[in-house]
């Protein structure tokens, strides 16, 4: 069987998905449903179980768990929010719970692949994966970016798989439930649906309004590279999953006034609280990942937004329902 915990979150409920598509459906689904409306991310899932992610920790904590049948175990679950300030609850759900994993796989050899992120990199320009580029910026950063050193301890000693993968901005399908930490397209839809007009934040950190860059990341593309490390463990590491193009927010909300046919944009005051803790640049490079043998392309914005809304439009999404 296969694990995926957060596989009621966005990226790990489009991974189960996508497993189901290969045949899987032998997968435990970890998560915690305190927000309850993600469950309507595994509705169209065929899984063989769901545990609660404390009682799933538990019970690897107690050695219950029956390891020889465990594939692979995809740990995507944590708490995503880049304005959570609570060092103590952030460590204890991103840092200390992926260790335990961690050593869980490593004693058994079960390959181990699981999310970091971007953040680490912080307000830096320079975003390759190597210690003297990571500075992050908040707690959930620091959470992964102190994972990721403990990983790196591990590679050279280990003989099972283990690989960490640095997603930059991910959109697409099956982000309602993140609230304001789903993606900007996400945001811009639903704001045209509104009031038939989009917002972006005005000019910050010597950018013009709306030309801060990211590297924005259709969430299918970054599950096909989870899937291609599957396929191959043999590869193991800490790699930046991204496009290797940054993209300005006014490409996104243009691509969704594209999309829709008309409406108007609009900015809006920066936010205080966002400031000195925001990255206005990201761009992934993506020279490790290529040179593992990951060569598939990926969508550039206005392709994966196109993709994005016409899968919202055919699935009746209706944003009141959030």
């Amino acid at each position: 069987m296969i694990i995926v915990t957060g596989a009621a979150g966005f990226i790990g409920s489009n991974l189960v998905k996508s497993l189901n598509l290969r045949g899987e459906t032998d997968i435990i689904a970890v998560d915690n449903l305190e927000n309850g409306k993600k469950f309507r991310n595994l509705v169209d899932c065929q899984i063989m179980d769901y545990i609660d992610k404390r009682e799933f920790l538990q019970q690897v904590k107690n050695n219950e768990y029956f390891a020889s049948n465990v594939r692979a175990i995809f740990h995507l679950g944590a708490c995503s929010s880049t304005t959570e300030w609570d060092g103590h609850y952030i460590m204890q759900n991103n840092y200390e719970y992926s260790k335990i994993l961690l050593n869980f796989c490593r004693n058994r050899r079960i390959p181990f692949i699981y999310a970091s992120s971007a953040s680490v990199y912080g307000s830096g320009h320079v975003f390759e994966e190597d210690l003297q580029y990571e500075a992050p910026l908040n707690m959930y950063g620091y959470s992964k970016f102190q994972f990721d050193q403990n990983v790196r301890r591990c590679l050279g000693q280990n003989s099972s798989q283990i690989v960490g993968f640095r997603y930059f901005n991910v959109y697409g399908p099956r982000e309602q439930h993140k609230g304001t930490m789903a993606s900007v397209a996400f945001h811009c839809h639903n704001q045209m649906l509104d009031k038939g007009e989009v917002n972006l934040f005005e000019g910050y950190d010597g950018y013009g309004n709306g030309e801060q860059r990211r590297d924005f990341i259709y969430v299918q593309d970054a599950v096909d590279v989870n899937l291609w490390f599957l396929d191959n463990p043999d590869k193991s590491g800490i790699f930046n999953v991204g496009t290797g193009r940054s993209q300005t927010f006014n490409d996104v909300a243009n691509s969704v006034l594209d999309w829709h046919k008309g409406g108007k944009l609009n900015y809006i005051d920066f936010p205080d609280h966002l400031k000195g803790c925001y990255q206005s640049f990201t761009e992934a490079n993506i020279s490790a990942l290529r040179a593992v043998g990951y060569d598939k392309p990926f969508k550039t914005v206005e392709q994966g937004v196109q993709t994005y809304l016409d899968w919202l439009k055919q699935t009746n999404y209706d944003p009141a329902t959030l």
